[in-house]
């Protein structure tokens, strides 16, 4: 992926990962545009970063998706890179989760981390087609390959986010457009709540290792603990998950 004189949309962007990854680029002389929901966190971020273009978007919405492509494409039409970060992640028990009377607050995961990056990866795909260049960037998860037990549905969600991207890459191969994944360890941010991540990976870190991987061309981008996951045996995979879990089983007891 070329990282200069690029137009860039990145969900979640905010703050975050998505918030250093906008820095990055814009320090590498591209246009950035992010969304998110929280009008006064956008806000926050266009005064720390004057230079980004910053759009309220609620990415759980069908519409508020739609109304996205439409309102970058009209106002940025040389957009030509779509960095789907946007994601949310809830710790649970499914003895004790109310799924009957709150399967909202659980679908909402779903919408969000599968739905809204699936939707916006073929709403922009065929714009991007007409594209000299253009990549579309998925933000998975390490835990797409090794499940973390405790947050089974972000688990599942971005299982199922790699293997829509792997898809993606095959179908777009004929194209203008690169199809890249980012598979991130745990990072201190504030995922899932604030203090859950303490002891992830440096945020600062993390979005440098990331460009590396861009600059180097890579399609899948790992990082610190995430690396070797990107490629793990199933007998690994089950070992991983035991022991991570086994490490972690007590919150389910609370």
């Amino acid at each position: 992926m070329q990282l200069t004189g690029n137009t860039i949309l990145i969900t979640g962007g905010s703050a975050g990962i998505g918030l250093a990854f906008a820095e990055r680029f814009l320090k590498a002389g591209n246009k950035v545009i992010v969304c998110g929901r929280r009008e006064e966190v956008l806000q926050q971020a266009e005064q720390q970063y004057p230079a980004l273009i910053t759009r309220v978007c609620d990415v759980e919405n069908e519409a508020e998706r739609i109304q996205l492509l439409d309102w970058v494409t009209t106002h940025y039409p040389e957009v030509n890179v779509l960095v789907n970060n946007a994601g949310i992640q809830q710790r649970l028990n499914v003895l004790t989760a109310d799924a009957k009377n709150h399967w909202s607050d659980f679908s909402k995961e779903i919408t969000i981390n599968v739905e809204a990056p699936i939707h916006l990866s073929m709403l922009f795909a065929s714009y991007f087609a007409t594209q000299q260049n253009a990549a579309i960037v998925n933000v998975t998860s390490g835990l797409a390959f090794t499940p973390f037990v405790i947050a089974p549905i972000y688990s599942a969600t971005k299982a199922a986010l790699h293997s829509f991207t792997m898809s993606l890459r095959y179908q777009l191969e004929d194209t203008s457009i690169e199809v890249i994944e980012i598979a991130p360890p745990a990072v201190n941010t504030d995922l899932g709540g604030a203090g859950q991540h303490t002891q992830g990976e440096p945020l600062d870190a993390f979005a440098d290792g990331m460009f590396e991987g861009l600059a180097a061309g890579k399609q899948e981008i790992g990082y610190g603990s995430s690396v070797d996951r990107l490629r793990m045996s199933r007998d690994d995979i089950d070992k991983y998950t035991k022991q991570m879990y086994d490490m972690t089983k007590g919150f389910l007891k609370s």
